[in-house]
């Protein structure tokens, strides 16, 4: 007959080790609080890496402008592409006057959404101006030149014009002894009002002060609205070609280590084939086959980077199938897919989001690199390779800010993401305890 134990003595005896591999699909690891795949223990040696920190705060920056686009940006418009060639490499901080005169059009309506996604059509045009006056129901401008003197055309504006979208086909009546004017909105609805309401209307809502803050193109566009632009499309390009790479990279790269044999030489020799090929040559070539665009260097950029990818995930499977774990999967009658999926790609998980990070990097570079030799994004998407190229001619006069800007950017954003796989790679180093120094003091 055997003594029952009482609790105080059951919990005294030493419980028995569970194995990390086993317990991957647990309960305890399920409730295991994690963020961006990281538990708490490998976070919190992330964040020993001040540098790290910095990159990621730098990367969260950048997603976040690129996700809010064009409900944040100065120039609103699709691809931030509000042309005023009078103002054409203006400098950073410039500051104009601008008529806003609305179209006589149906501008149809965009909610929040469309306009973060796509940007918002203006429903009026805006003319820089040099100086205005009134005369009558007339408003007139002289043209900004930024020459000196100003010399600009002058341009004469019906005041109701200017304030309403007007049906062009129904005649203006002015009314000079009483001083109303009486007009047509393009919905059929009849306005009359006072001229001296009119101007001071025009004075308060259609005289407007527009500043560039990182001056303007060699179009005369916003740079600071097409270099934020801009990031929406690095970010596109790296995001979705480092999962195109993962996919294709996690696929090739598992089958070839766990089946081995004539089917990790025949996958083998495809790696070593797209190996040799020098990436930037690869990418051109798909390139001019796919066509020009953005979608294209998706899918071009993606095609090219899965290489690592597939070798890193081929080494780690090879070194876990020989396991006493998957040896137990395999005696349990578990399917190849069911051990693949479940039992060996979430234990080399870590080295494939190291690997991604660096590949978030080189395909910014690449797309940056596409863009400038004119098979990248095409005009006017705003992407900062074709920026740098735009204006590279500048760099030897005393505007080489203007592809200064976008190049800081992209060796920025580059960087950041290098200091997330380096930050990365130590917090999941299993050989560095819970109690190791910090990286960096």
């Amino acid at each position: 007959m055997t003594e029952e134990l009482t609790p105080t003595e059951k919990s005294s005896i030493p419980k028995k080790p569970k194995n990390r591999m086993f317990s991957f699909f647990s309960k305890e690891k399920i409730s295991e609080k994690r963020f961006l795949l990281l538990s708490d223990i490998e976070w919190k040696r992330f964040k020993r890496n001040p540098l790290s920190v910095i990159g990621l705060a730098i990367i969260f920056f950048a997603t976040i402008i690129s996700i809010l686009g064009y409900t944040i940006t100065p120039d609103s418009t699709p691809y931030a592409n509000d042309q005023k060639p009078e103002l054409h490499t203006k400098p950073p901080g410039f500051t104009i006057r601008m008529l806003k005169v609305k179209k006589n059009d149906h501008i149809p309506h965009t909610n929040f959404f469309e306009k973060m996604l796509f940007g918002e059509p203006l429903d009026h045009t805006t003319y820089p101006i040099y100086y205005y006056f009134f005369h009558d129901q007339y408003v007139t401008i002289e043209g900004y030149t930024g020459s000196i003197p100003n010399k600009g055309v002058k341009v004469s504006f019906n005041i109701a014009d200017v304030l309403y979208s007007l049906d062009t086909k129904m005649p203006i009546k002015f009314d000079k002894e009483n001083g109303l004017l009486t007009f047509y909105t393009i919905d059929g609805i009849k306005v009359q009002e006072s001229i001296l309401s009119l101007r001071k209307k025009v004075q308060q809502e259609a005289i407007i002060k527009r500043t560039y803050w990182l001056g303007t193109d060699v179009a005369g566009r916003d740079m600071l609205s097409r270099l934020m632009i801009g990031t929406r499309i690095s970010l596109s390009v790296g995001f979705v070609s480092v999962i195109i790479s993962v996919l294709i990279g996690i696929l090739l790269g598992s089958v070839a280590g766990y089946f081995r044999g004539r089917t990790d030489d025949i996958i083998m020799w495809i790696i070593n084939v797209v190996w040799s090929i020098p990436t930037l040559l690869l990418v051109i070539a798909i390139t001019l086959v796919l066509g020009k665009g953005i979608v294209q260097v998706f899918i071009a950029v993606g095609l090219t980077m899965w290489v690592d990818v597939a070798r890193v995930v081929r080494g780690q499977v090879l070194s876990l199938r020989e396991k006493d774990f998957i040896e137990a999967s395999r005696a349990l009658g578990f399917t190849n897919y069911r051990i693949i999926s479940r039992h060996i790609l979430p234990n080399i998980i870590g080295p494939v989001i190291v690997i991604a990070a660096s590949n978030f990097a080189t395909a910014i570079l690449t797309e940056a690199g596409l863009s400038f030799l004119g098979i990248g994004a095409q005009p006017p998407t705003p992407s900062w390779g074709e920026m740098i190229n735009t204006h590279r001619g500048y760099i030897l006069v005393d505007k080489a800010y203007l592809a200064f800007i976008p190049g800081i950017a992209i060796m920025i954003l580059v960087f950041a993401f290098m200091l997330v796989g380096n930050g990365l790679r130590d917090a999941l180093d299993a050989r560095l305890g819970d109690e190791a120094p910090p990286i960096m003091q």
